[in-house]
């Protein structure tokens, strides 16, 4: 692990049948991302992840921060929905092995 790279949770390195879902890096201005792509057959199970993931945006906001769960969701939602509508960026890539 470099110094710019988050922990990996405790529970995580416990078990044995523990993936990777994504990365999402910051660099030269733009994202960059690594996902296991091929994880779930159906695409929707991304959604769910993706709700999950802003709840727990949302929760660490609210213990580091003291802001309200439901304020940091809405807008999370709100700039979510936006982006949706009219995307600032147009996302590229390709499958690496």
């Amino acid at each position: 692990m470099t110094a710019k790279e988050l922990p990996i949770p405790p529970i995580a390195l416990s078990d044995p049948k523990a993936v990777e879902l994504l990365r999402v890096w910051a660099a030269n201005k733009a994202q960059y991302v690594a996902l296991q792509s091929h994880l779930w057959d159906d695409p929707g199970s991304w959604g769910i992840m993706l709700v999950d993931l802003a709840k727990h945006v949302a929760n660490a906001y609210a213990l580091s921060r003291g802001d309200d769960r439901a304020t940091v969701l809405a807008r999370i939602r709100q700039v979510f929905d936006a982006e949706w509508a009219s995307a600032t960026d147009t996302p590229r890539g390709e499958l690496l092995d």
